[in-house]
C-alpha cells in the first residue's frame, strides 16, 4: 500500500508529455518574442534612394560606347568623304547570316588590277564596332565600304549614313515607294488583310500604290466591285494581270528610279511580277506552287533587285499578318485615308 500511493503521487503531481511540449513551445516562443523585442529595429532614412548605385562594370562600359560612337560617328546624307584606294560607297542589296552584299555606287579608284568603278557587288562584313555600339545595317542602307580586295570583290563596312526613311517589317532602309500587291484571285482578297496591310504601309509615312493581280482569272464585274470598293477607302487602285501582260506598263512607269519595297500575303504573284519587270530575267525569285497555288516561300531573305527602268525592287518574305508595331492608338486614325479626308 504505501508503494501504490507513492506511485499514485507521482503519476498525479508530474505533468503529462503533452503538456511538456506545451511549456517548451511556449517557453520558446516568449523567449523569441524577448529576443526580437530587445533588438533594435533598423530604420532606414527618408531620403535613401531606392535604385543601387551603378557598377564599375555599368560605367566602364557606358565609356566604351562613348569612346566606340567617336570612331564611328553617323554619316549625314549630304557628306561626301575622302575616299581611299581602298574605300568606296555602296548600296546594301542584301544580307544574309554574318554577310552583306553590297553594290558599289561612287565611283572609285581602279587598282593595279583593275578593279572599282561603279556596279562592282561586293561581299562585306560588318565592322566589329558598329556591332558594338548596336548600330544595325540594314538592306537598302548607304554605306562606307574599306579594307576592299578588288580582285576577291571583298571588303568591311565602316559605317552607315544616315537613312532617309526605315521600313521594319520587313527591315530595309531608304525606302521611296511601297507596293502593296494582293491578287482577285488564288488566294481571294480578304477585307481584313488587306486592312492590315494597307494600316501597315500607311503607318509609315511613305507613299504607297495598292496594285491588284491576276484579274484574268475573274470577270469585270469583280474587278469592278472591288474597284468601287477601294475608291471609297480612299485609293486609286491598279488593276494587273502577270500571266495576262496587262497594267505591266503602269507599274512599270510608277516604279521606276524608285526603291520600292513589294508587300503582300504569300502567293498573290510578288516573285512573279518582280521577273516581268527585271531585264536580267535570268536570275529569277520565287515560283508558285501548282498543287496549292501559293507561294513556295522561296523568299526567305530581303534583297534589292535593280530594275530595267532604273530603280530597285525589295523582294521580300511572303507573311499574312503584318506586325503593326508602329500603329498606337492616336495614330490609328491617321491610317485610314477615307477618315483622315472627312476630318479635314
Amino acid at each position: 500500500m504505501p508503494i501504490a500511493s507513492s506511485f499514485s503521487i507521482l503519476r498525479h503531481c508530474a505533468p503529462s508529455l503533452h503538456h511538456q511540449h506545451f511549456l517548451l513551445r511556449s517557453f520558446r516562443r516568449g523567449n523569441n518574442l524577448s529576443i526580437a523585442a530587445a533588438k533594435p529595429q533598423q530604420q532606414k532614412p527618408h531620403n535613401a534612394s531606392r535604385r543601387p548605385p551603378p557598377s564599375k562594370n555599368l560605367l566602364r562600359a557606358r565609356e566604351k560606347l562613348k569612346e566606340y560612337s567617336s570612331l564611328a560617328p553617323v554619316l549625314s546624307l549630304d557628306e561626301k568623304p575622302n575616299l581611299a584606294d581602298s574605300q568606296a560607297i555602296g548600296t546594301v542589296a542584301a544580307a544574309q547570316a554574318n554577310f552583306m552584299r553590297v553594290v558599289v555606287q561612287s565611283e572609285s579608284p581602279p587598282s593595279s588590277d583593275g578593279g572599282g568603278g561603279t556596279g562592282v557587288e561586293l561581299l562585306c562584313v560588318v565592322r566589329a564596332v558598329l556591332k558594338k555600339i548596336k548600330r544595325r545595317v540594314m538592306v537598302g542602307d548607304r554605306v562606307l565600304i574599306g579594307s576592299i580586295d578588288w580582285v576577291d570583290r571583298r571588303g568591311m563596312i565602316e559605317n552607315v549614313f544616315r537613312r532617309s526613311s526605315e521600313v521594319l517589317d520587313p527591315p530595309v532602309a531608304n525606302v521611296d515607294h511601297l507596293l502593296v500587291l494582293f491578287s482577285m484571285e488564288q488566294p481571294k482578297p480578304e477585307p481584313f488583310s488587306l486592312t492590315r496591310f494597307l494600316v501597315e504601309a500607311e503607318s509609315t509615312g511613305i507613299p504607297l500604290t495598292l496594285a491588284l493581280n491576276k484579274t484574268e482569272l475573274v470577270d469585270s464585274q469583280a474587278v469592278d466591285a472591288w474597284n468601287s470598293r477601294l475608291r471609297e477607302w480612299g485609293y486609286e487602285p491598279v488593276f494587273c494581270s502577270v500571266g495576262a501582260k496587262h497594267g505591266l506598263d503602269t507599274l512599270a512607269s510608277i516604279l521606276k528610279d524608285q526603291t520600292t519595297v513589294v508587300v503582300g500575303p504569300s502567293g498573290v504573284g510578288k516573285s512573279s511580277l518582280i521577273n516581268v519587270l527585271r531585264s536580267n530575267t535570268h536570275e529569277r525569285v520565287g515560283e508558285v506552287s501548282m498543287r496549292s497555288g501559293r507561294g513556295k516561300h522561296t523568299t526567305r531573305h530581303v534583297s534589292l533587285l535593280p530594275l530595267s527602268g532604273g530603280g530597285y525592287l525589295a523582294d521580300t518574305p511572303g507573311f499574312n499578318q503584318p506586325s503593326l508595331m508602329k500603329v498606337t492608338k492616336q495614330s490609328l486614325q491617321q491610317t485610314f485615308p477615307e477618315v483622315g479626308s472627312k476630318v479635314k
